[in-house]
């Protein structure tokens, strides 16, 4: 006769202690996640919205023949824009317009003033500010402002660095819940499920989303860095570097020249890719530089730079590491357009069940409540019933991880603090 051995006092403790962890973790980073998620679905949904709502200044009518992009360029320059030209997208197929790029005074960081030629006719269809290298338009800017801080700058980034550091640890907590719950709990059933479902598209969002923090950013840069992961850069001979990304050009150097020399260049060398940025000389050297900016599989970032109408240096994708693939790759996915709308539909479904959860939680939170006649939360002093020595190496990687997510540490020993502060309350009432 075969008997089944009861759970451990151990078990008991440590599914105790990520009970109460995960329980209160989730009341806490719960409207961050919620946030976040709802403006990334929004973010995902936009390319569509964008290409319908400034239709007329993207879309023209198709046509074989195309003016020489030198024409289309002083076609922009026609309109006496304020700022000064430094970068041209051409049209990436017929019906759509090209794309002459103003750094402006006034704009944001890494804004761009753009103006829309028809390829065919040379005719400008209007002018609008374009952010980032995706060269998104107004309303797909707002709702990444949106998503990133809130609109509020650099202090609104932190909600959502909060929301990306806990959400992997909420997750992960939930799934060894959902693994030691009793058989007979339908409690928590809806919850975990939806959880489970939508755990590695938890993980993957939270991974993806503090690579573009601010403080537990930069240790993922330097951690990179220092084993070699980075991605590789275009040396720009004269000094030029990667800075024509950031709008810092000679102004005596703005002009269209020999663009289309320079992109016949670029495209004899390999440059084949339909959407391409081809940046003007940033100093009196005269190097252009031509890059891929396809973000779709499969990848295409290539860059070469152009002198005296030849490529003088280039970086492939293919020779990037796996690293840095992984991090393009990701960075990518996180926006939606890796895969077309089969990503979209999958950033719905993951949003979509982040949402659910957060509410399901709530709800659950509800019920517990004292006052509810429900249960009560998972009793304090979870952790005296843990093996000592397993709850300090616990400890340890913790104060690890909370070290390299500032913004998790510095949470987690506020949570704890008050935890302490009110449970001592509680016993002199």
């Amino acid at each position: 006769m075969t008997t089944t051995s009861a759970p451990s006092r151990t078990s008991f403790a440590w599914r105790g202690l990520f009970m109460r962890l995960h329980f209160y973790a989730g009341v806490l980073v719960g409207p961050f996640v919620l946030i976040a998620a709802l403006t990334g679905v929004l973010y995902a949904l936009t390319p569509q919205l964008e290409s319908w709502i400034y239709s007329d200044q993207l879309r023209v009518p198709a046509t074989a023949n195309q003016l020489p992009l030198k024409t289309q360029v002083e076609a922009a320059l026609a309109t006496s824009p304020q700022g000064t030209l430094v970068a041209v997208r051409p049209a990436p197929e017929p019906g759509l317009t090209t794309r002459v790029l103003f750094a402006e005074e006034g704009l944001g960081e890494s804004e761009r003033r753009a103006v829309f030629v028809d390829p065919g006719t040379g005719r400008v269809t209007g002018d609008l500010v374009a952010y980032g290298t995706s060269g998104v338009l107004p309303v797909r800017t707002t709702l990444d402002q949106l998503h990133r801080n809130l609109m509020l700058g650099e202090p609104g980034r932190l909600y959502s660095e909060l929301a990306a550091s806990w959400l992997w640890v909420v997750a992960l907590g939930g799934l060894v819940l959902w693994i030691s719950r009793p058989r007979n709990s339908k409690r928590i059933r809806k919850h975990g499920l939806v959880g489970v479902w939508v755990l590695a598209g938890a993980l993957f969002l939270s991974a993806t989303g503090l690579t573009w923090s601010a403080y537990a950013g930069e240790n993922i840069a330097s951690l990179r860095q220092s084993f070699g992961w980075t991605t590789p850069s275009l040396e720009m001979p004269g000094g030029g570097g990667d800075h024509a990304d950031h709008g810092e050009h000679d102004p005596a150097a703005g002009g269209p020249g020999d663009i289309d020399g320079v992109l016949g260049a670029a495209r004899s060398w390999g440059v084949d890719a339909k959407l391409v940025e081809i940046g003007l000389p940033t100093t009196s050297d005269g190097v252009w530089k031509v890059a891929e900016i396809e973000k779709g599989l499969p990848t295409q970032g290539d860059q070469v730079a152009v002198q005296g109408g030849e490529v003088v240096s280039s970086v492939r994708f293919a020779d990037f590491p796996l690293a840095a693939k992984l991090t393009r790759w990701g960075i990518d996915a996180h926006m939606g357009v890796l895969f077309g709308w089969p990503n979209q539909l999958l950033l719905l479904l993951i949003g979509g069940g982040l949402v659910a959860l957060v509410v399901m939680g709530y709800r659950m939170w509800w019920k517990r409540r004292p006052t509810s006649g429900f249960g009560r939360p998972t009793p304090r002093g979870q952790w005296r019933k843990a093996p000592p020595a397993a709850l300090a190496g616990l400890g340890a990687a913790t104060l690890v991880v909370g070290w390299f997510v500032p913004l998790l540490g510095i949470s987690l020993v506020v949570f704890l603090v008050v935890d302490l502060v009110l449970g001592r309350r509680a016993k002199t009432a």
